[in-house]
C-alpha cells in the first residue's frame, strides 16, 4: 500500500472557500491560509443549531506505544457518515512538532482516511502553535522584567510559578537556571520548560467562549505568590490585553478537508496524559453548527481522554455527545492480554481474551458517564478472521454495539459499517444526559478519589507535601470547584506505564498540583509523568528530510 504522504500528494484538493461552501458557510467568511486552509471567524456560531446537531465521541482502549488509530477513524467514521448522505464534519486536535519529530511522525490520520494538506498540519500549519508558544513565553519575559525593574522596592515573589514552554521534546530543558552572566541579565532564578501542549494557554485557548473569555482567562492566570502570601497573576502584571492581541487570530478555528473533500475541522492541541486532551470548545461548536454530524475525539484511552473530554469539556461547554465509540485493535488487546509486544501482530486468540478486561473497564466508565457505546475494531493487515469474530461475540455479550472498520486502506467506503451503526444507535438509543464523576462543589481530593477509584480502579491514593501544600493554597484562594485534569501515564490504568491490563489493589499518588486559575482547572500530577516529553532513542527526525522539494518521513 502507498504511503500517507503518497497518498496525501495524490488527493486532489478542493479550494477551501469551496469546501466551506459546500457546508454552508459563505465564502466572505473564509480567512485564507493559502489555497487549503482558513480560518473561520467565531460569529458564525449558532448556539441553536449546537444543541440540536448530533455529536460522536471517539476514543479508544489503553493504547500501545504505536498508538491506535483513533485519529484514523474519526475521519473514517466521518467519511462514511457522508457516504450515507449524512452532512458530517469531523473535529479534531492539531499535531504537535514534538511527537511528529519524535515518536508518531505525523497525527493527521493515515492511508485513506487524513485530513489535508497533511505536511502543512502537521509542521507549522496556520501558526496557532507558535502563538500560544510566544504568549506564554511573552508572560514569562514580562514577569521576569517586572520583577528585575522592581527589585530595588522591596518586591519579590516567594514562589513562581509561571514557566516556559517550547513544541519540541527536549528533556534537557526540564529543568534550568535562567539570569546567568551578572546583573545585567537578570536575577538568576531557578526555572524550565514544558511542552506547548501543556500550556495553561493552550487549555485557555481550548476553553474560551470567545475573544473577551479569552482575556478574561489570561489575566486570572496565577504567576506565583508575594512574600506576604497574595497570589499575584497577569492582571496584577497588566498585559492581558497585550497577550489576548498575540492569540486572537489562533483563537479562530481552522477549516481543511479530508481525504475525500470533506470539511474538517483542526485547532487546539493539548495532549491528554498531560493537559485535557481536546481539541477547542469554539471548533466542536463550529462544527455542530453545519454538521448535522459531527465525530470528534479525545487523547489516548479512555480514560484520560474521554473522562476529561466529559468532566471537563462537556461540563464547561454544555456538550451531550449522543454516542462514544471506542477503539479496539488485535495488537492492543493481546498486549494487555500479556503477549510479549514484539509478538503482538501474531494470531494469539488466548491473549487476546485476556486483553478483554481492559476493554470491558473503558466500556464501564463510558457507561458510567451515561454513554451508550460502540466498539470498532480497527483492522489491520494482520488480522485474522477469528480474532475479530471473538471481540465481535465479546461485545455481543456485553450488550455493546460492534462494527469492523478499515478506513485505512478504504477511505469512507471502510467506515460504512460503522456508520450505520452510529446512525441508527443515535436514532433508536441516544445515549443521556452525561453524568459527571464528581460534583463541583466536591473537594479537590474527593475528585481525585473519585477519579481514581471509579475511571482507573485504584485502591487508595496518597499526596506528597508538596502536593497537600498545593491544596491548601487552593482551598485559600477559593477555587476548589474548579474540575481536575490529571496528568498521568496513558500506557496504564495505574501511574506504572508497564502495568498492562486491569490491575487492582494499586496506589497513586500526587506528586505535585499545578493550578490553572486561567483554564479554570486543577492539573494533577501522578506517578513519573513529565510535562516535557524526551526523544526516543531514534527519533521519527531521523525519517524526515525533503527530496526534490517534497517532504518525506511524515506519517
Amino acid at each position: 500500500m502507498k504511503s500517507d504522504i503518497e497518498i496525501a500528494r495524490e488527493t486532489p484538493l478542493l479550494k477551501i472557500k469551496e469546501v466551506a461552501n459546500r457546508i454552508g458557510i459563505p465564502k466572505e467568511d473564509v480567512q485564507n491560509y493559502g489555497k487549503y486552509m482558513a480560518k473561520l471567524p467565531l460569529h458564525l456560531i449558532d448556539e441553536e443549531q449546537v444543541r440540536q446537531h448530533n455529536l460522536i465521541l471517539v476514543t479508544a482502549i489503553t493504547p500501545t506505544k504505536a498508538g491506535i488509530g483513533k485519529t484514523t477513524v474519526s475521519i473514517g467514521l466521518a467519511l462514511g457518515l457522508n457516504r450515507l448522505g449524512k452532512k458530517a464534519i469531523v473535529a479534531l486536535r492539531e499535531p504537535s512538532l514534538g511527537p511528529c519529530f519524535g515518536m508518531k511522525g505525523g497525527a493527521a490520520g493515515g492511508g485513506y482516511s487524513q485530513v489535508l494538506p497533511m505536511e502543512n498540519i502537521n509542521l507549522h500549519f496556520t501558526g496557532d502553535f507558535h502563538a500560544i508558544s510566544s504568549a506564554h513565553n511573552m508572560i514569562t519575559a514580562l514577569l521576569d522584567n517586572y520583577i528585575y525593574q522592581h527589585r530595588g522596592t522591596g518586591f519579590g515573589l516567594k514562589e513562581i510559578k509561571w514557566k516556559r514552554v517550547l513544541d519540541i521534546n527536549d528533556r534537557s530543558l526540564r529543568h534550568v537556571v535562567s539570569g546567568l552572566g551578572g546583573q545585567a541579565n537578570g536575577i538568576p532564578t531557578e526555572t524550565g520548560f514544558d511542552i506547548t501542549p501543556a500550556s495553561e494557554i493552550m487549555a485557555i485557548l481550548c476553553l474560551a467562549s470567545d475573544l473577551e473569555d479569552l482575556k478574561r482567562r489570561i489575566g486570572n492566570i496565577l504567576l506565583g505568590y508575594t512574600y506576604s502570601g497574595d497570589a499575584f497573576t497577569v492582571n496584577d502584571l497588566g498585559v492581558a490585553g497585550a497577550i489576548t492581541v498575540l492569540l486572537k487570530d489562533a483563537l479562530l478555528p481552522n477549516l481543511v478537508q479530508t481525504t475525500e473533500n470533506t470539511a474538517a475541522f483542526v485547532h487546539g492541541g493539548p495532549f491528554a496524559n498531560i493537559a485535557h486532551g481536546c481539541n477547542s470548545l469554539l471548533a466542536t461548536k463550529m462544527a455542530l453548527t453545519f454538521g448535522e454530524y459531527v465525530v470528534t475525539e479525545a487523547g489516548f484511552g479512555a480514560d484520560l481522554g474521554a473522562e476529561k473530554f466529559m468532566n471537563i469539556k462537556c461540563r464547561k461547554g454544555g456538550l451531550q455527545p449522543k454516542v462514544t465509540v471506542i477503539v479496539a485493535t488485535s495488537q492492543s488487546l493481546k498486549l494487555h492480554g500479556g503477549v510479549d509486544e514484539a509478538h503482538i501482530k501474531e494470531e494469539n486468540i488466548e491473549g487476546l481474551a485476556r486483553g478483554f478486561v481492559n476493554l470491558d473497564k473503558h466500556i464501564d466508565n463510558m457507561r458510567s458517564f451515561g454513554q451508550e457505546v460502540i466498539v470498532t475494531f480497527n483492522r489491520y493487515a494482520n488480522d485474522t478472521d477469528a480474532e475479530i469474530e471473538m471481540v465481535a461475540e465479546h461485545c455481543k455479550a456485553l450488550g455493546v454495539g460492534f462494527a469492523v472498520n478499515n478506513v485505512f486502506a478504504e477511505g469512507g467506503e471502510g467506515g460504512l459499517e460503522l456508520a450505520r451503526l452510529v446512525v441508527q444507535t443515535i436514532e433508536q438509543k441516544p445515549s443521556s444526559s452525561v453524568a459527571f464523576t464528581y460534583n463541583n462543589e466536591d473537594s479537590v481530593k474527593e475528585k481525585i478519589r473519585k477519579v481514581s477509584e471509579s475511571i482507573y480502579g485504584a485502591a487508595s491514593v496518597s499526596y506528597t507535601m508538596l502536593a497537600e501544600k498545593k491544596i491548601k493554597q487552593i482551598e485559600e484562594l477559593g477555587i476548589s470547584d474548579y474540575p481536575i485534569c490529571i496528568a498521568k501515564t496513558q500506557y496504564s490504568f495505574s501511574a506504572d506505564p508497564k502495568a498492562y491490563n486491569l490491575i487492582e489493589g494499586f496506589e497513586l499518588k500526587v506528586r505535585d498540583i499545578v493550578i490553572n486559575k486561567g483554564a479554570e482547572m486543577i492539573v494533577v500530577i501522578m506517578g513519573d509523568i513529565m510535562r516535557m516529553p524526551g526523544l526516543p532513542k531514534e527519533p521519527q527526525a531521523k525519517k524526515i528530510d525533503i527530496v526534490n522539494g517534497l517532504v518525506e518521513g511524515l506519517s
